[in-house]
């Protein structure tokens, strides 16, 4: 009987490493056909989604069955909700398409924005490279300086897209709070928003503390630029001066509904497929997800362009996406009334 025992679970053992054997070299077959992976990225170059999304596209293909290249482009667009439908409605769902899309999604989702064309629940989730942390910051020339400074001083700040925070936050504030935010609208992405502070066009600009630490070093060095406020729900322990957008809630309302505007740092900068992808694909996708972020040259690319690299699976994507959806009809009503139907 031991005998018989020990026989069958070395068979069954056999039988599952054939199996994902044969799973591997259907999934390499599969990307020997298509030898490319289209890399959608939903904001315009310049910024951290883009910078990450690039250092991805250089190397995931490598550990993906079948090594296929992966090919970036950029598709921005009502703050990467173009870049989203696309991937949801439009995407071959085979696996040879990818998404670098903005964390607000599932909040646009639940705050039931008409430019939503999809279901963050279903979208098939990969991972996520980082966290982040969404900054506010102000050249050193603007007069208002801070955020209790622009109760008082209109702050011009560029805007980068319906859904995008740079243009939600202050727009938010300026009704919870009062503040004299005035979003000048019709930036790609917070690269041109930041050139644009730079040039004088506008006081202040959105952007990630990634972006800033990778690409903007001498702007925090020789003091050109103040941070004033972070898009978390807690003080980012890097930025311990810098205000988080909850402690701007009056009343227990308003930081729940702040809360859902710091959301999207959980779900940062992460990459996802279209819906009902092969299950085969789904796999290998997320392993070679799981094996790039271990890869000591991704890691060493990461660390000389001063990126972070915060790691997490598709369930605790999921998770979050599926918390950010539930929101309760008052919190929805008071969005309504702040920023229209």
């Amino acid at each position: 009987m031991a005998r018989s025992l020990t026989i069958s679970v070395a068979a069954v053992a056999i039988l599952a490493a054939c199996s994902a054997s044969a799973g591997a070299q259907d999934v390499a077959a599969h990307y020997k056909t298509h030898r490319t992976i289209n890399l959608y990225i939903g904001y315009a170059p310049g910024g951290s989604y883009d910078l990450y999304a690039r250092m991805f596209a250089r190397h995931f293909g490598r550990h993906v069955p079948g090594e296929p290249t992966v090919v970036p482009s950029n598709m921005p667009g009502a703050g990467s909700l173009q870049a989203a439908n696309y991937i949801y409605a439009v995407a071959p769902k085979d696996g040879t398409a990818l998404g670098a899309l903005g964390e607000t999604l599932a909040m646009e989702q639940a705050l039931r924005n008409p430019g939503v064309k999809y279901d963050a629940t279903r979208l098939t989730w990969i991972g996520r490279m980082a966290s982040s942390n969404n900054i506010h910051l102000v050249w050193h020339t603007a007069k208002a300086q801070s955020v209790e400074d622009a109760l008082s001083h209109e702050m011009t700040v560029a805007g980068t897209g319906p859904a995008n925070l740079a243009e939600t936050v202050p727009r938010l504030l300026n009704a919870l709070i009062g503040t004299k935010f005035k979003v000048i609208s019709g930036y790609a992405s917070s690269g041109p928003g930041m050139l644009a502070m730079e040039r004088g066009e506008v006081d202040g600009a959105g952007t990630s503390w990634a972006a800033i630490k990778s690409t903007r070093q001498d702007w925090l060095r020789d003091k050109k630029v103040k941070i004033i406020l972070q898009d978390l729900p807690e003080r980012d322990p890097e930025l311990p001066d810098v205000p988080a957008l909850l402690e701007f809630g009056k009343t227990d309302e308003d930081k729940q509904l702040l809360n859902l505007y710091a959301s999207g740092g959980a779900i940062g900068r992460a990459i996802s497929a279209p819906p009902n992808l092969p299950p085969h694909i789904t796999k290998a996708l997320r392993a070679a997800f799981e094996s790039m972020t271990r890869d000591a040259s991704f890691k060493s690319e990461l660390e000389r362009a001063k990126l972070d690299l915060d790691p997490a699976g598709h369930e605790a994507l999921e998770a979050t996406v599926a918390r950010t959806v539930d929101v309760n009809d008052r919190i929805r009503e008071r969005v309504r009334a702040i920023f229209g139907p």
